[in-house]
C-alpha cells in the first residue's frame, strides 16, 4: 500500500462502505480540481490521469500479475479518506465482481485494468461515489481518495 503520514482506520464495515452503490441526488458534485486536499494525502491531480468519467488515477506500482476485467472476481486491500484526510474505511481481502455494480462506480472503474501486485491511488468525484446524498459517514457531494492494492484476480468460470 502507499504509505501516508497519518494512517488511521475506522470501524466501518468494509462490505457496507463498498457494497452499497451510489444513490439518489444530483449526478454532479464538486469537481475534484476545485477541492483542496489535505497535504498528508499527497494528492497532485496534475500528476494523475483523468478518465472520461472524471475519475483520477495514479499507479504507484504497476503489478505483474493478471489484469482485473469485467466479470472477474478481484480481491483488494484499500484505505479511503475524505479530501480533508478524515479516514472513512479500510480493509484487506475484500472480494467483489468487477463490473457487477455491487460497489460504487468509481471503485469499480478504479480497479478495472489493474494488475495483481499493483498499487493505485484514485480520486473519486461524488458523481462516481455516493452522490449528493452521501452514505453513513460519507457526507453528500464528498470527493473520496482511495489507496488500492490488487492482491488477486479470479477469472471465470469460478
Amino acid at each position: 500500500m502507499i504509505k501516508r503520514s497519518s494512517r488511521r482506520t475506522c470501524g466501518v464495515a468494509s462490505a457496507l462502505t463498498l457494497a452499497i452503490a451510489a444513490c439518489g441526488g444530483s449526478p454532479l458534485g464538486p469537481d475534484p480540481a476545485d477541492v483542496e486536499f489535505h497535504a498528508s494525502l499527497g494528492i497532485d491531480l496534475a500528476a494523475m490521469t483523468e478518465t472520461a468519467s472524471g475519475l483520477f488515477v495514479l499507479d504507484a506500482v504497476v503489478g505483474t500479475g493478471e489484469i482485473a476485467a469485467a466479470g472477474d472476481t478481484a480481491t483488494v486491500a484499500y484505505e479511503v479518506w475524505l479530501a480533508d484526510a478524515a479516514p472513512i474505511d479500510s480493509g484487506s481481502g475484500f472480494k467483489f465482481l468487477v463490473g457487477g455494480g455491487n460497489v460504487i462506480a468509481g471503485f469499480d472503474e478504479g480497479v478495472t485494468g489493474m494488475r495483481v501486485g499493483g498499487e493505485r491511488t484514485i480520486v473519486i468525484p461524488a458523481s462516481l461515489g455516493y452522490g449528493s446524498d452521501g452514505y453513513a459517514t460519507v457526507p453528500g457531494d464528498a470527493v473520496l481518495v482511495y489507496d488500492l492494492s490488487l492482491t488477486a484476480v479470479l477469472k471465470p468460470p469460478f
